[in-house]
């Protein structure tokens, strides 16, 4: 498996050090982040999720995310990434088949188009409506950028300032015609572009990923607390903007510096909560319940922690929520973003 800064190695036999019984078995759960790959030595297909998915908590539907997984091998290089659409409305179709389950897996699909490309974006979206079947529902270009090369995903390389870019704003304008969706992934340092973008194009809904990326390592390590209050600012300007959502979770990976990877045993839901508490809290304090929702990473985040032990910890988090509140933060605000059907 690839060993970047990005990824941590799925240890399947440290996770089962630590297991833990499903707090609040009955609550909806729409897991909206989640990825399906076939990367040599790190595979993460349908069975893969499934055996993360069916691990006692009550996960009703899913969001497949673009992790550049089955682009087409030729044609068009803009329209290559239209064969992640294509594969993941097949392992829809497996899964609303039945077979699998009552979970609807990969109920929407958010996957990638070239915004630089500005209007003539239009025919790419318009291959993976097409492609999706019923349930593509956006766009993730990933625009996260650091000056530090070891910080950068290297299967990236965006412009510093992409969002500001007036024709990768054009783009954005055509997915809210189109009635689609924009998923942002960036580090902390770039919220207010993201804030900037959708004040810019307000007819366009945004969902931030993974609580902002705030940073630890490299030049951001030993600096929590300054990292924390320069991205609590920044979320409380982005939450301003109404048509911004945000997710909550993706603290799993080796750029956040938490290093649950480096300790001998897997951590407990209550040593995950008390470690993410001030980043929900702020974000729900901020955003609230109705524009907040928790995703899984899965598979990235394993490296860190079981899926069952992340949605208890969760729990643990909202356990100061109403119950309005917590069916939004587990399912609601996931269903009314991204067009799902409604939790039964």
């Amino acid at each position: 498996m690839s060993q970047s800064v990005h990824y941590i190695e799925n240890r399947a036999d440290w996770l089962a050090r630590h297991r833990e019984d499903p707090l609040d078995p009955g609550l909806p759960i729409v897991d909206p982040h989640h990825h399906l790959w076939d990367r040599p030595g790190w595979p993460y297909m349908l069975p893969d999720l499934l055996a993360d998915t069916t691990t006692g908590h009550n996960i009703v539907a899913t969001v497949f995310v673009q992790c550049r997984a089955f682009h087409r091998a030729d044609g068009p290089i803009e329209m290559r990434p239209v064969g992640e659409t294509q594969f993941v409305a097949g392992v829809a179709a497996m899964a609303e088949s039945g077979i699998y389950g009552a979970t609807r897996v990969c109920e929407g699909i958010v996957g990638h188009a070239d915004m630089l490309l500005g209007k003539a974006v239009e025919p790419v979206l318009e291959a993976h409506v097409r492609a999706g079947n019923g349930r593509f529902r956006g766009i993730r270009h990933i625009t996260a950028w650091d000056p530090d090369p070891v910080v950068m995903n290297p299967a990236y390389t965006p412009p510093r300032h992409a969002l500001q870019d007036p024709t990768f704003q054009d783009a954005l304008r055509v997915l809210g015609t189109m009635g689609l969706t924009f998923d942002a992934w960036l580090y902390h340092p770039q919220i207010d572009d993201l804030a900037a973008a959708a004040a810019a194009v307000p007819g366009t809904r945004f969902v931030l990923d993974h609580v902002g990326g705030p940073l630890g390592i490299q030049g951001y390590a030993g600096r929590r607390d300054e990292v924390f209050n320069d991205w609590r600012a920044a979320v409380r300007r982005l939450a301003e903007r109404p048509n911004v959502f945000i997710k909550l979770g993706g603290l799993g990976m080796r750029i956040n510096g938490f290093r649950f990877e480096d300790a001998a045993e897997p951590p407990t839901s209550e040593a995950l909560a008390t470690a993410w508490r001030p980043y929900v809290e702020t974000c729900i304090e901020a955003f609230g319940a109705s524009r907040c929702m928790f995703e899984s990473n899965f598979p990235v985040d394993k490296g860190s922690y079981s899926y069952g032990v992340f949605w208890n910890a969760c729990k643990r988090l909202a356990g100061g929520a109403s119950a309005s509140e917590r069916l939004d933060l587990f399912a609601g605000t996931a269903q009314r973003f991204y067009r799902l059907s409604p939790t039964a």
